[in-house]
């Protein structure tokens, strides 16, 4: 089981200019007071970024893997219950690093900001593409 099975994350829309993921809020994504733990906002929008991030190199005929290589997250509301809802859309596609911007939301109120940064690597070999 991967991590967007353990997690529950649905990916909505995959495309070289935007990400949409959507995950229900269950209580295997709280912290111990009861709201949403900060790293899922962080896996949530690196995700969303790596996911778009990859389908810019394959759009751009580009035999190589996008890496997450920073994350910047900023917390700013709490969820209890709900969806999240992450939007991910690029800053930045250069031929080393990618710069994407990835904002979550919760009944339409923008709950967290991230800035991921991530570098287009060469594949490993003998991986799946």
């Amino acid at each position: 089981m991967n991590l967007l099975e353990n997690f529950g994350i649905q990916v909505q829309s995959v495309a070289a200019d935007r990400v949409v993921l959507t995950v229900t809020v269950t209580d295997r994504l709280k912290q111990p007071y009861g709201i949403v733990h900060g790293g899922v906002n962080a896996v949530l929008a690196e995700t969303a970024a790596s996911l778009g991030a990859n389908q810019w190199l394959r759009d751009h005929g580009q035999d190589k893997l996008a890496i997450g290589l920073n994350i910047n997250t900023q917390h700013l509301r709490p969820v209890a219950q709900g969806t999240i809802k992450a939007i991910a859309t690029p800053i930045k596609c250069g031929r080393r690093t990618q710069t994407w911007r990835a904002e979550l939301y919760n009944q339409d109120q923008l709950t967290s900001s991230s800035t991921v940064i991530l570098i287009n690597s060469h594949k490993p070999e003998g991986k799946p593409n």
